[in-house]
């Protein structure tokens, strides 16, 4: 069952690992994201930092959507962390059963727009989350479980 899908430039730390995975009962974590696949260095590193009560997997965009839609993680209560925006809406554009999209925090770099303590957009996230916005897909920004949820769409 996919119980969060979430941006965070971050992808497993500190407050996916101690906070969210103990509040929505994970049991498996999905990364999906292109460059961390071909980077062996990282995915070790991010194996270290998964939890012990979790399976981690990591797989391209494209490879997450191809196994959300064949439902071989149904048994699992899943959550899904990309790095990007950009990734998150190539994941809720092919695979219907997302329909909330949490951001945790995106990279501050030139150019982009904070519309949040930690959530940098560029003109074409926006774009983005208009999109996912007005096709039914709920986007919020919370960086920990504690933390009251916001609308992204109001924010942008």
């Amino acid at each position: 069952m996919l119980k969060l899908v979430r941006v965070d430039h971050r992808l497993l730390h500190g407050q996916v690992v101690f906070k969210w995975v103990k509040v929505l009962d994970i049991d498996c974590i999905l990364i999906a994201n292109d460059a961390v696949v071909q980077d062996h260095l990282r995915m070790s590193v991010l194996r270290l930092a998964k939890p012990d009560t979790c399976k981690l997997v990591i797989k391209s965009v494209e490879d997450s959507i191809k196994a959300l839609n064949s439902q071989v993680t149904d048994k699992y209560k899943l959550l899904v962390i990309t790095e990007t925006i950009g990734d998150a809406y190539r994941l809720a554009v092919q695979v219907p059963q997302i329909r909330y999209i949490n951001l945790g925090g995106t990279r501050m770099t030139a150019g982009k727009k904070q519309i949040s303590k930690a959530v940098f957009v560029t003109e074409e996230d926006i774009a983005k989350l208009k999109e996912l916005n007005s096709s039914g897909v709920q986007t919020q920004i919370q960086m920990v479980p504690d933390d009251a949820p916001e609308d992204a769409a109001k924010l942008i």
